[in-house]
């Protein structure tokens, strides 16, 4: 890998016992051989989580995350795997050296800008705190008269910006250079070369990485100006489509509740933390984005609700969220749905005003009873109308379908669209066709409002599955087969290696799978002493969803591994040879495409070949008891 060796890597893995790593995090207990705890990445009262300390792996039966102590560090810190190395390696006291690849070069430079960001951030907030002047001393009004007085500043780390070149002199004297202040975009180059403070007379909110790492800065004006907000401009270390305000203190409450609370400001994410709801995040000057979504996804397992003000703002706020909508909030998405609800605050009042006024207890109840988003799109668009007239009813119908136009094949929008024919007095047979002949919307880019299901960040595309509801059973018992073999073969190499022409010649029905089954031999060609580890963290690197796979093995203890390996590879055999006989029945179906001898010798082949099926099953079932593989 680029920048770190894989001696370091092997090192650092070495050093860092699983069960210790995740022990730091949650409690866990001893169950045999293996340890198990509750999973710190979703919120569940019964452990699921299982650590095999022998195989250093764990995976989690209640989410199906699972993976190895690089991969349990990404997850749960949002880290990228060079990251997630550097992490553990500091854990265990481990110097790494950069190979001389281009990842070392932009770590260090990486480096040093979240430093000049550091520095800068306890330069604001001693501004804050100390300095007695009579603009520093308006920002403590300020923030003052928003109750957020006493130990929030600390708590938050929040400053004021004097300007006047005063924080580039500081920076300079700390030895920072004018091009590191200009890149981490604290200050800029001014008529005549001259460099200035990028920010002035404001009172300043660290924006953090979701490991506590400043990286940038929001600033609010202190008395009249414009703009009232302003934010430090993209960096090689913000990009303000990827980063939530708060995310690294509301990613612990997100996994805890399993709901994501996104607002628009951060004195509205401060104000919620200090009431004591505290899974809030804000966007930063842009609309939730798809990479927003896949981040809080990986902390929020059940919902993200957004709250939006009252205000006309707010409001056009809560219409360009409908952009949302999208197969992964209907049923068929099966593990992968994403559960969007949507409310407004009532009154004209944001997050902040709402808490001071009516209390958190209050907010936590409109939270709960927030509308699915589908809903409440559809109630927007119809409240728009006279639904007493006639023309009111029909243009609201109109209006509402086309909320349903990126889901409209699903059973959801049906039914949803036979509700908006009894509100709309319309047939519901005229409603489905109007429903059935919309448009779907073209799917967003990267940084434009559409979710996706949770990924994990590695940077290696996803591949795409077809819902499990929408297989036959047959189906969904086959892939199961192959994902238990590809696990077996993780967790026992030795077996891998025996059963390796059958993994090879195996008609992968999951495409997953059969990504998977190549990487695996591929790590095992190269080296055949291969520990389950290795296997596990290759294939990860490949392919995200590979990690969840290759440690989902069955959580029973005591299992006879050879036998079950046995097993599924007869059992996928025979399956790939029913497969083969159905392609040539099919054949036979229209006999006049073929000449009499060729139909004749086909008829033949199939018939043999349906007899030694026949045998076969006969002998494998047999041979194995019903529930062998569960």
């Amino acid at each position: 890998m680029a920048g770190i060796s894989e001696e370091d890597i092997q090192r650092v893995r070495e050093a860092n016992d699983l069960v210790a790593v995740i022990g730091e995090r949650v409690p866990v207990k001893q169950r045999g051989r293996d340890f198990w705890c509750c999973c710190p990445l979703h919120n569940e009262k019964t452990p699921s989580f299982k650590i095999d300390p022998a195989l250093q792996l764990w995976h989690c039966f209640g989410c199906g995350e699972g993976g190895d102590v690089f991969a349990f560090v990404m997850k749960t810190e949002d880290l990228s795997f060079p990251e997630a190395v550097r992490r553990l390696a500091e854990r265990a006291h481990i110097e790494i050296a950069d190979d001389g690849g281009h990842g070392g070069a932009g770590s260090g430079r990486k480096a040093r800008l979240k430093a000049v960001c550091a520095e800068t951030a306890e330069f604001y907030h001693v501004q804050l705190m100390r300095n007695p002047g009579p603009d520093a001393a308006a920002a403590r009004s300020y923030l003052a008269g928003r109750g957020f007085g006493g130990e929030v500043p600390r708590a938050w780390r929040l400053g004021f910006a004097p300007g006047r070149g005063q924080l580039v002199r500081h920076l300079a004297s700390q030895g920072f250079a004018a091009e590191e202040m200009v890149q981490a975009n604290v200050a800029l180059v001014g008529d005549g070369g001259r460099l200035r403070d990028r920010f002035y007379n404001r009172v300043m909110f660290p924006i953090l990485d979701p490991q506590g790492e400043c990286i940038a800065f929001g600033g609010r004006v202190v008395g009249a100006g414009e703009p009232k907000y302003l934010n430090s401009q993209e960096t090689p270390l913000f990009h303000k489509s990827q980063v939530l305000y708060g995310l690294d203190k509301a990613k612990a409450a997100m996994a805890a509740t399993g709901t994501a609370v996104v607002c628009e400001g951060y004195t509205d994410v401060i104000a919620l933390h200090e009431a004591g709801v505290r899974n809030a995040v804000a966007t930063l000057g842009t609309a939730l984005t798809m990479r927003h979504i896949r981040l809080l996804s990986r902390h929020a397992r059940h919902r993200i609700v957004y709250l939006f003000d009252g205000d006309a703002a707010g409001q056009r706020a809560a219409d360009r969220a409908l952009a949302f909508i999208d197969e992964s909030m209907t049923p068929e998405a099966g593990k992968s749905r994403i559960e969007l609800a949507a409310v407004t605050l009532p009154d004209n009042l944001d997050p902040a005003e709402f808490v001071a006024e009516r209390g958190a207890d209050e907010l936590q109840g409109l939270i709960e009873r927030a509308q699915p988003l589908l809903a409440y799109g559809i109630e927007r668009r119809l409240a728009a109308h006279d639904l007493s007239r006639a023309e009111g009813r029909a243009a609201a119908l109109t209006d509402a379908l086309s909320v349903l136009a990126p889901i409209k094949g699903s059973m959801l929008a049906k039914d949803y669209a036979v509700q908006l024919a009894s509100r709309c007095r319309a047939r519901e047979e005229d409603v489905l066709a109007a429903l059935a002949g919309l448009k779907a919307p073209r799917p967003a880019s990267e940084d434009r409002p559409a979710p996706v299901p949770a990924q994990p960040a590695s940077g290696a595309p996803a591949v795409p599955a077809p819902a499990r509801s929408a297989l036959p059973p047959a189906e969904r018992s086959r892939r199961r087969f192959e994902r238990q073999l590809l696990a077996l073969a993780a967790r026992r190499p030795d077996l891998a290696l025996a059963h390796a022409d059958a993994l090879a010649r195996t008609q992968w029905h999951d495409r997953l799978s059969a990504e998977v089954a190549q990487s695996v031999l591929d790590t095992l060609a190269a080296d055949p002493a291969a520990q389950p580890a290795r296997i596990v963290a290759e294939a990860a690197r490949r392919l995200p969803a590979a990690a969840n796979l290759l440690t989902a093995g069955p959580p029973a203890e005591g299992a006879d591994d050879a036998r079950l390996a046995a097993f599924l590879v007869e059992e996928l055999s025979i399956g790939d040879a029913e497969d083969a006989v159905d392609a040539l029945r099919a054949q036979l179906a229209d006999p006049a495409r073929l000449p009499a001898d060729e139909y004749d010798m086909l008829f033949q082949t199939v018939a043999s070949m349906q007899k030694d099926l026949v045998r076969r099953r006969a002998a494998h079932d047999k041979a194995n008891a019903v529930g062998t593989v569960g």
